[in-house]
């Protein structure tokens, strides 16, 4: 398999991400903080999707951050576990993972937040690399599952919170999890790449 360090998706991702927030904090007149017009026009506003088919905020809202401080976290987080993802997969499978796991993250939050939820932001799809990366590493090599899943969920506990979007994290997380079992099962062992996660620093 060919992992797609050499076409750096993460940074592309990151630079995207930026240069969006840096366009709406412009036309919104505020770099700390996102306008409310921005928000409802390319966040997802649920009632907006169901009453009215604004279908595309399910993938815009994945670029919309509402503040400074909500993007810095995001794309620190993307950064890592975005490098992490380059080293596994493949760039098709790179951004399978990441942007239907931030439009898995999405839909539920759809079906089960109150109709006038506002939401914004990358952080499902970034669930969902790490997800995807923890459980390749293990599955990949025969090793338990069970200490990658603990981490997981335990860092989707650190993560929730008032004015948190859990069930977006909840939602790339499973999807992460699952896209990187599958993959783990068909691609063979790369002995190379073991030592490399060894000296990583993941669990």
């Amino acid at each position: 398999m060919h992992n797609s360090q050499q076409f750096k998706p993460t940074y592309i991702l990151i630079v995207l991400n930026i240069a969006v927030y840096a366009l709406t904090s412009f036309i919104g007149g505020d770099f700390r903080n996102t306008s409310t017009d921005i928000l409802v026009e390319y966040g997802q506003v649920n009632d907006l999707v169901f009453n009215s088919g604004l279908y595309h905020q399910l993938f815009t809202s994945l670029f919309i951050h509402a503040d400074l401080a909500h993007i810095m976290g995001n794309m620190l987080f993307l950064l890592i576990f975005g490098l992490r993802g380059e080293e596994m997969f493949s760039l098709p499978e790179y951004f399978s993972i990441y942007f239907l796991g931030g439009l898995t993250g999405n839909l539920l939050s759809l079906f089960l937040l109150p109709s006038t939820t506002i939401s914004v932001g990358a952080s499902g799809a970034i669930f969902a690399m790490f997800g995807a990366a923890i459980i390749y590493a293990r599955r990949s090599f025969r090793q338990s599952i069970i200490s990658a899943l603990i981490y997981a969920f335990f860092l989707l506990f650190l993560s929730s919170g008032i004015g948190v979007n859990n069930f977006a994290h909840l939602g790339g997380l499973i999807t992460g999890l699952l896209i990187g079992y599958i993959l783990a099962t068909r691609h063979k062992p790369d002995t190379s790449y073991k030592v490399s996660y060894s000296l990583s620093g993941f669990p």
